[in-house]
């Protein structure tokens, strides 16, 4: 039995005309603090306020950054500037000659292994896996060569 799969799962429901339900919320909130501006303030400062205000909720419903909701660059940007930065320089630098010392002997071979990255990881995983399905598959395909030939 076959079951149906969702395929656009990550795309929100249109809930109200073309607009979804948050950014239904966003455009009624800016509109609704637009308008207790218009009749709170004085004529020459809520127009400057509602235009703010609108251009943020306009922002906060429909701009993507790097297909990433404006609201999660704000909540990131938010979560940046309160955080405790640590910013370290030095203007010292290590001279060629000096080289560290180790307690190993000099004529001992030393095993130096280069960093790895996730992605050499990944890559070097991948070739594994590969290689020993080919391996897999050029044993079978020996081992049926065998078989024929031994039934000759």
């Amino acid at each position: 039995m076959q079951y149906p799969v969702p395929q656009f799962q990550d795309v929100e429901d249109k809930v109200i005309g073309p607009l979804t339900f948050k950014q239904f919320i966003y455009l009624l909130g800016g509109g609704g603090l637009s308008y207790v501006l218009l009749r709170v303030l004085p004529s020459g400062l809520n127009l400057l306020l509602i235009a703010i205000v609108m251009g943020t909720s306009t922002a906060l419903a429909f701009y993507k950054i790097n297909n990433q909701p404006f609201i999660n660059i704000l909540e990131a940007a938010f979560y940046y500037s309160i955080k405790n930065k640590l910013y370290l320089w030095s203007n010292k630098r290590p001279k060629k000659d000096q080289v560290t010392r180790d307690d190993t002997p000099k004529n001992e071979a030393s095993i130096q292994l280069p960093n790895l990255t996730k992605s050499k990881m990944k890559d070097i995983s991948w070739n594994l896996d590969i290689n020993e399905e080919v391996q897999k598959a050029q044993e079978a395909e020996n081992s049926n060569q065998y078989n024929v030939l031994s039934n000759i």
